[in-house]
């Protein structure tokens, strides 16, 4: 069994940079473990090559707070600054690592993760993102077409299909249309009249390719089903009788809290989300969360920031703890 001062879980950018405030404040050691092959997987498999990563987020500017902090670049760039970031702070961390038990024993958890990984640490910070769980529709996906229907930001929809269907009113069903139509013919479909949750800039992108004609707009339609079509492609079935066939349909409706993973932990949630205090904590002590998970509507910058506020917390409050460890 291996010790460490503060176990993180999960490597996306809350991850990677309460790693980097915590070794920064002299804790140490810090242990980092990523389910996934890489570090901010969800950017590397989602955002497709040259796609913009925004600093500002619905047009609201985050004032940086702590160490990590970045001006809006391109997926490349942004990438290429976290890898800078976890080489400079010497980040220690382990990737196709999912973690899958924590448990509190006294004044210490236990987490297991990978086949027969067991470290024993007084503090752990949760940092997974809610895109590894995305939003799904209610109604049933038939096997028939499940070849066909993407989750997601979902940048390799179908190679080689023509006639594509976005479902979602948001900006990654904005960035995920105007990046197919340069390929495809694409729709987006969203139930309500006119969309009021992108930012400005994909806005503008969105409105110049729809006077193009490479994006048509279905506002105000509701999905009641899909099916199989004769020719092997999706059929999707409105709400108000419309019927209209596609090469693929692809949602882009966000991601859910991972409910069952807090629950099993300890963790309480109110409507589906997590309880923290104004620093994070949950109702276990020692354990905190960043990131998605203590933001409704979030953004990179606000990431980072809960990171330095959850290792300040952490310096304050447990002191002790972080002197003797387990």
């Amino acid at each position: 069994m291996e010790k460490a001062k503060m176990v993180v879980v999960g490597a996306g950018p809350a991850g990677i940079a309460t790693a980097v405030e915590a070794k920064a404040a002299g804790i140490e050691p810090v242990i980092v473990l990523e389910k996934e092959e890489n570090p901010c997987h969800t950017i590397h498999k989602y955002y497709h090559e040259g796609k913009r990563v925004d600093a500002v987020w619905q047009g609201r500017k985050v004032k940086p707070i702590g160490i990590c902090q970045f001006e809006t670049c391109s997926k490349e760039e942004f990438l290429k600054l976290m890898e800078n970031y976890i080489q400079e702070y010497n980040i220690d961390l382990r990737t196709s690592q999912e973690v899958h038990k924590i448990e509190k024993i006294n004044e210490c958890f236990r987490v297991w993760a990978g086949k027969d990984t067991i470290i024993e640490t007084p503090i752990v910070v949760i940092a997974i993102g809610i895109f590894g769980k995305p939003v799904k529709p209610r109604y049933k996906i038939p096997k028939e077409v499940k070849n066909k229907v993407f989750f997601g930001t979902q940048t390799q929809c179908t190679p080689g299909a023509k006639k594509i269907l976005v479902v979602g009113g948001g900006d990654s069903a904005a960035e995920t249309a105007c990046f197919l139509c340069e390929n495809a013919e694409v729709y987006i479909s969203y139930r309500r009249p006119k969309f009021f949750r992108i930012n400005e800039q994909n806005l503008k992108e969105l409105e110049k390719r729809v006077k193009e004609g490479k994006i048509k707009l279905l506002m105000d339609t509701d999905i009641e089903s899909l099916s199989a079509s004769p020719d092997d492609k999706v059929k999707v079935h409105f709400k108000d009788g419309q019927e209209m066939v596609f090469d693929a349909v692809c949602y882009c409706l966000g991601g859910a809290t991972p409910e069952n993973f807090l629950r099993a932990i300890g963790i309480e949630l109110n409507d589906n989300r997590p309880k923290i205090d104004e620093c994070f904590e949950t109702n276990i002590p020692g354990l905190f969360l960043v990131g998605d998970l203590v933001f409704k509507k979030g953004s990179i910058m606000a990431a980072f920031n809960s990171a330095h506020i959850v290792v300040e917390a952490i310096k304050n409050r447990y002191r002790d703890r972080l002197e003797h460890g387990c």
